[in-house]
């Protein structure tokens, strides 16, 4: 069974699969050890890792780097946040998945809104629909072999009646031959079950703080939960208490306490 075969089946399990987001291989080889069956990058912890702010400010070939670098220190399967593509058009986006493909990547994440001047917007969904078959055609044209997972943004961008907006979405999106639904900030239990039972396919949700516990995830048919860029901040945040000990006590002896 190919990197591919196995991650599409790792959805298919009645545990859902939890996925650590890495920004690179010193973070990745941790989520591998602890036992993790797949990783996936987070774009925000990428791209902040490098100096830039979130939404697709950092090159793509920058990004292409990172990700090979962290394919080469894991042996477990990858997926890549993808954002909206870094294309102007389904050509190049496919030229971007492509290469992806080609090292090794097994998944993306890809988004229907968009940064502009520092504000995310949501696309219009039948323009986006369009767009996306055009990429899922070419793929196949291509003979390209990835897990597609279409992230929605409704709720994320807190749209009014997100859970309707939701439904439309994923009914005209589902049509365009994607393999996965990423719903990120939705947390009420009875939104992700609306969702859930609306769709065959399988629904990923992200790490918030009034997220459901695994276990009562497991039960309302979550296929994927996604920990986003929060590892990644938390970590940092830390680092930052930490030194700032080191400079109130002058000495590194704060961070030789456990």
């Amino acid at each position: 069974m190919t990197n591919i075969q196995t991650f599409k089946e790792l959805h298919n399990n009645d545990e859902p699969l939890l996925l650590g987001n890495v920004w690179n291989p010193q973070s990745a080889k941790v989520y591998e050890n602890l036992g993790y069956k797949a990783v996936a990058t987070s774009s925000s912890a990428v791209a902040h890792s490098l100096g830039y702010e979130d939404g697709e400010n950092m090159s793509f070939t920058e990004y292409l780097y990172i990700v090979e670098r962290i394919l080469k220190s894991i042996s477990i399967p990858l997926t890549v946040d993808l954002e909206g593509g870094y294309g102007k058009n389904a050509d190049e986006i496919v030229a971007n998945i492509s290469k992806l493909a080609e090292i090794g990547v097994v998944g993306i994440n890809i988004e229907d809104s968009y940064v502009v001047d520092g504000l995310r917007k949501i696309e219009e969904k039948t323009v986006f629909a369009e767009k996306l078959k055009s990429i899922i055609s070419k793929l196949k044209e291509t003979h390209i072999d990835i897990f597609i997972n279409l992230r929605t943004d409704p709720f994320l961008l807190g749209l009014e009646n997100p859970v309707e907006e939701t439904l439309e979405r994923v009914r005209l999106f589902e049509e365009t031959g994607i393999d996965g639904i990423f719903v990120p900030c939705i947390t009420d239990e009875k939104d992700i079950e609306t969702i859930v039972n609306s769709t065959k396919l399988p629904v990923n949700v992200m790490a918030m703080p009034e997220l459901p516990d695994f276990n009562t995830l497991k039960k309302l048919g979550v296929k994927r939960i996604s920990s986003g860029n929060f590892a990644n901040g938390y970590i940092y945040q830390k680092l930052a208490e930490k030194d700032e000990e080191i400079i109130n006590v002058k000495s590194f002896s704060p961070i030789f306490v456990s």
